[in-house]
């Protein structure tokens, strides 16, 4: 396997970037919320940009209650979270995206990267985002710039993600 050198990603995958858990850290600093590429906000769900996406304009969907199971939130924030979904879904479209991967991944077993706080995942898919390095090389390419990509999904976002 060929690898791609990544050192950004060291703090997650050492785990010295969470220090408590990184989404209600976010949750609590809308005062941060640029640095955090969070692209909206209400008072019960966040949308933020992975920050290590799969692709191109990888955003997720989490609710403010530090929960790890859809279960445990009560039916309105659910709607209210699979609403944002929604929105998201339209946003992703608009932004170009040919097709989407939606899912939550529930708890370590479930193959949670932060199992401890729900989280719901939109990635975008395009023709031709998986070429040859992905297929023979078992290798990614994110080939754009993601503060660019931060910035124009949050201008977009502002027309898709309504009360």
């Amino acid at each position: 396997m060929h690898r791609l050198y990544a050192p950004w990603r060291s703090p997650y995958l050492q785990g010295e970037d969470t220090h408590g858990c990184v989404f209600c850290a976010i949750s609590q600093a809308a005062h941060l919320d640029e640095g955090n590429h969070v692209l909206y906000r209400d008072a019960r769900v966040f949308v933020v940009m992975n920050r290590y996406p799969y692709n191109p304009g990888h955003f997720m969907v989490i609710p403010h209650h530090h929960v790890d199971s859809p279960e445990l939130l009560s039916l309105e924030d659910w709607h209210h979270l699979q609403t944002r979904i929604y929105q998201g879904v339209q946003l992703l479209y608009a932004f170009g995206a040919d097709g989407i991967n939606l899912g939550f991944n529930l708890k370590d077993a479930g193959g949670a990267g932060l199992s401890a706080h729900l989280h719901g995942h939109l990635v975008p898919r395009f023709y031709k985002d998986t070429n040859f390095v992905s297929v023979i090389g078992n290798t990614r390419v994110y080939g754009v710039d993601f503060e660019a990509i931060y910035q124009e999904l949050k201008k977009k976002g502002e027309s898709y993600f309504t009360p």
